[in-house]
């Protein structure tokens, strides 16, 4: 029997039952990843034995293939044209390992690698099932300043962007670290155009003097917490402020009283400098007078 297209091998997936090795591998979006699949150390295969199929598990969709004497892809997906690749050098030792590039979200899925051999009468050399898990960071959330809708209610906006896989949404009270009721806040999660979550949290909270709270963007597969406070005083929209720690009054007062010793030294320097050049100057000046005095004439009779 000789396989000579890819479409001969749906059969075999589904007439095949063996033991099916399970993995799992995580990837970041827009990175490159490895699905492994390969046998035991030191072995080796004739890549004109072997059948090697990609596809996944739900859809059934063609990732990549390898059928001897057939270079032709035409029946991979066009979601994984130029995208998934195997070593043919890797696949002599045994190593049938599928490279995914520039991963997405929609690859979040499972992947089905079965090889099979020609000379053992089509039999299954190897089937391992890999799910790979997608994520991507939420940005930092930005909490908008709090506005009061109504004289006994405050509102705050929470908005975080192009993360993956769907995250938690958490109202936390800052004061005591507790989780506010969630029935308080209206959470609107919704897939953007790259395919990532943006997230958009109001929170409704009965209007108090001063209140402290926090928004915190949970990612699950990341096992990342992104959290972001707003602060509420006397004047509402009050955010949280880095603030430097103030000078006491006598500190100022001895810091003032130090510039203005140093400027009355610098005074009396000055002055002590200026007396003692104008001394050289009137010294010099009187001297000058004699050296130019005419000396007076001998005479004497003859």
């Amino acid at each position: 029997m000789r396989l000579g297209s890819p479409g001969l091998l749906f059969l075999l997936f589904s007439s095949l039952r063996a033991d099916t090795q399970e993995k799992e591998v995580r990837a970041m979006v827009g990175s490159d990843v490895e699905l492994s699949c390969s046998c035991p150390e030191g072995s080796r295969f004739d890549l004109n034995d072997v059948y090697v199929y990609w596809q996944t598990s739900e859809s059934k969709t063609v990732v990549t293939y390898h059928i001897p004497q057939n270079s032709s892809l035409e029946n991979v997906d066009s979601r994984y044209r130029n995208r998934a690749l195997m070593s043919p050098a890797g696949m002599q030792r045994g190593d049938f390992s599928l490279r995914l590039f520039n991963v997405t979200p929609q690859d979040e899925q499972k992947f089905h690698c079965l090889v099979l051999s020609q000379s053992l009468g089509f039999q299954e050399v190897l089937s391992v099932v890999v799910t790979l898990h997608v994520a991507a960071n939420f940005s930092v959330p930005v909490v908008s300043a709090p506005h009061s809708p109504s004289q006994d209610e405050l509102t705050f906006t929470c908005t975080s962007i192009n993360g993956y896989p769907r995250p938690n949404v958490y109202w936390i009270n800052k004061t005591d670290n507790s989780l506010l009721d969630q029935a308080l806040q209206n959470d609107t999660v919704f897939l953007n155009t790259r395919g990532l979550y943006d997230v958009v949290s109001v929170l409704r909270i009965a209007r108090t003097p001063s209140v402290n709270i926090g928004c915190c963007i949970e990612n699950v597969l990341l096992q990342q917490n992104l959290t972001v406070g707003s602060q509420t005083g006397n004047d509402i929209g009050e955010r949280d402020k880095i603030t430097e720690n103030p000078i006491s009054t006598g500190e100022k007062n001895v810091a003032t009283w130090s510039i203005l010793a140093v400027l009355c030294l610098l005074v009396v320097v000055a002055v002590a400098i200026g007396w003692v050049c104008r001394g050289r100057w009137l010294q010099h000046s009187y001297a000058g007078a004699w050296a130019v005095r005419p000396e007076p004439e001998l005479t004497g009779h003859v």
